[in-house]
């Protein structure tokens, strides 16, 4: 089963390959470079934090006096 990488990684992934394909002329030689970008992020394990909110007690109501 492939997970999907968070989405800023899938952004980062899309202006590597976008610079890649305008700085090398070779068609070749931009595949090459794009195939090491995603080995050397397939290479690192993706971690994603999810953060439960903290509920806290509600604060006794003061009570009015007479």
């Amino acid at each position: 089963m492939n997970k999907k990488m968070p989405k800023s990684m899938r952004k980062f992934v899309r202006t590597e390959k976008a610079r890649i394909r305008r700085v090398v002329l070779n068609v070749g030689e931009q595949d090459k470079q794009i195939s090491d970008l995603y080995a050397k992020l397939a290479a690192k394990p993706v971690v994603v934090e999810v953060k439960k909110p903290v509920v806290k007690a509600p604060k006794p109501k003061a009570k009015k006096a007479k």
